[in-house]
């Protein structure tokens, strides 16, 4: 099954930042980086460690503004952080005093307009969170801590609350790169089955050529710092895909052509 998206949700456009001034020894992030995402769209982004991944995706929630260019989502300019954004981490960062239940429900409590209908609402919400458990194979474990979940099943309660307000935008900041490799694989058929479902626009970021192939749309490669978008490779296999078919000559072509140009991009891209 072949997903269709609209044009551009999410638009960068020549966008640089600096950490600090490079004078007094800051660092250029990004340099005249620009990217496209579709609506619905899953987008990966890989690259050389250090080359600015994640901090396309501060500029994309609005935790950052650009040094120079623009951030657009859904056609209007990002100022601010944005309340239609789910984020998951390779941390998880559960609340160890809260049980699973009350962690995923934590953002539909201190965010509005969902804070000021919490109390009203709560058992319509707590219903929506159980669904999110069973969608992700946690039914039954709503009422546990962290402390009483392993590594997977933590990143699965991640999830669950990145997506319990249902945002049209997901970001995904190396969300598995922690875990074990058959956990990163039942989780990577746990977040296709959640995307096909909902269809919420993506982007993730990942240090895995083979996560990106198997989980994205389009993969984009970003240079050595100061980032930018260097290659864009369309990923045209069927969905769902299945993790046998890391093994087909289609998907491993497309891992090496990826690999290949990750090599060019550990170059600095010249001023």
């Amino acid at each position: 099954m072949r997903v269709q998206q609209d044009a551009r949700f999410v638009e960068i456009r020549s966008a640089s930042l600096a950490y600090g001034a490079e004078e007094a020894g800051g660092v250029l992030a990004l340099r005249d980086a620009s990217l496209s995402i579709g609506r619905g769209e899953f987008a990966a982004i890989v690259g050389p460690s250090g080359c600015g991944k994640s901090t396309l995706l501060k500029l994309v929630s609005g935790l950052r503004r650009p040094s120079a260019g623009s951030v657009a989502v859904d056609g209007a300019e990002v100022t601010r952080p944005l309340k239609i954004v789910g984020m998951a981490f390779q941390n998880p960062t559960l609340l160890p005093w809260r049980s699973s239940l009350a962690n995923v429900l934590l953002p539909l409590e201190i965010v509005e307009p969902h804070r000021s209908r919490f109390r009203r609402d709560r058992a319509e919400f707590e219903a929506r969170a159980r669904a999110l458990f069973a969608k992700v194979g946690l039914s039954g474990a709503e009422q546990r801590y962290p402390w009483q979940l392993s590594g997977g099943m933590q990143q699965r309660v991640s999830l669950c609350r990145a997506l319990i307000h249902d945002p049209a935008l997901l970001l995904l900041d190396e969300p598995f790169a922690a875990l074990d490799a058959f956990t990163r694989e039942e989780l990577w058929e746990t977040l296709q089955a959640l995307w096909l479902d909902r269809r919420f626009t993506t982007l993730l970021v990942t240090h895995d050529l083979v996560e990106s192939v198997f989980l994205a749309d389009t993969v984009h490669v970003v240079s050595a710092r100061p980032g930018r978008i260097v290659y864009s490779r369309s990923i045209p296999l069927p969905r769902p895909r299945r993790l046998e078919d890391r093994y087909a000559p289609a998907f491993v072509d497309l891992v090496h052509d990826l690999r290949d140009h990750i090599g060019r991009a550990r170059e600095p891209v010249a001023a």
